[in-house]
């Protein structure tokens, strides 16, 4: 009688812990997420399409919506206005940002190196920032990654806007390159630098990573985002892994983003998606803890920022990052 007792207090136990953990999925997958992109389906988001078409972030209990945004709008917007939970966007425009008042915080990295260069002809006398002087040089616009990435080159020569001709070309880098119509231009070397490849107009690209640390693109939420620790954390592990399972299947990777980048089922796109990724993994590869930003570059960039005028007010660089949501090991994808 007594064994037969304690069986069925074993048996209740069991399906208790086992009810319970039923319900402890349910409330986890009902953790919805929209995660910010900042520009139209691309190959470059892959780590986000992978952790969600292989389910890393139903894995994780996330129900996830992925949100590209229109040529108009604010980057950090949606994310402020609570409308999106996290976003993927540069440290060096949410420093900016944050400087005006946006209460953002970044905290995982995704590019570990900055993706803008400096590119010129093969044959251009231009071999180093310093050369620039005299020289004209293409840039979309005064905004963004390619500015700020022409600031960091000048200033890492000890030069200003003013030594050179600046020619606001919109993204038409390659066409005035090619055309002779600027002596240099200011481009991506996952985007621009591939396009040269593809037309044969062979290039040299001198990267801004190599004179000057600036922290791109990452993962970005809102003071107040932060207090679900458990979302972030989640978020950040399952991009992560995604982003592991990028950097060792590209091909399958391209493959896999077909149903979230329109036209990548032709096979003229495929190749350029596939180029435009290897191109990439280069820019996201981590020795180290993986997601981690080094504080001393934060603060070198936040000086950067401030000397060139690109800053709105002071800003206490501790709390514009955090290390604190990163997991100690991502799992293999």
């Amino acid at each position: 009688m007594r064994g037969s007792t304690w069986i069925a207090r074993l048996l209740l136990a069991v399906l208790l812990a086992a009810a319970l953990a039923g319900c402890g999925r349910g409330a986890a997958a009902d953790r919805s997420v929209t995660i910010g992109l900042t520009y139209v389906p691309n190959i470059q988001f892959a780590p986000f399409y992978v952790a969600d078409s292989l389910g890393y972030y139903k894995d994780a209990g996330l129900k996830v919506t992925l949100h590209h945004h229109a040529a108009s709008e604010d980057e950090f917007g949606a994310l402020v206005a609570g409308k999106e939970d996290i976003l993927f966007g540069g440290g060096d425009e949410a420093l900016q940002a944050r400087s005006k008042g946006a209460p953002l915080v970044y905290v995982a990295q995704i590019f570990t190196r900055y993706p803008v260069a400096l590119i010129v002809p093969a044959d251009s006398p231009i071999k180093s920032p310093a050369d620039l002087k005299g020289h004209s040089v293409g840039i979309p616009g005064k905004y963004g990654a390619t500015y700020i990435g022409l600031l960091a080159l000048l200033q890492s020569a000890g030069l200003s806007e003013q030594d050179i001709d600046e020619q606001s070309i919109g993204f038409n880098q390659v066409a005035s390159l090619m055309g002779h119509k600027v002596d240099a231009v200011m481009g991506y070397l996952n985007n621009e630098a591939i396009q040269f490849q593809k037309a044969g107009f062979a290039t040299r690209t001198i990267p801004v990573s190599s004179t000057q640390g600036l922290v791109s693109n990452g993962l970005i939420v809102t003071e107040k985002g932060l207090k679900d620790d458990k979302t972030v954390k989640a978020v950040i592990a399952a991009t992560l892994k995604g982003l592991d399972y990028v950097n060792a299947h590209p091909e399958d990777t391209v493959n896999i983003s077909k149903k979230y980048v329109p036209g990548l089922s032709d096979q003229g796109q495929q190749a350029d998606a596939l180029a435009v990724l290897k191109a990439t993994i280069p820019l996201w590869q981590q020795e180290g803890q993986p997601g981690r930003t080094d504080p001393q570059a934060w603060q070198e960039m936040a000086a950067f920022l401030q000397q060139a005028g690109l800053l709105s007010g002071q800003v206490d660089v501790s709390q514009a990052f955090t290390n604190a949501y990163i997991p100690s090991a991502t799992p293999k994808g």
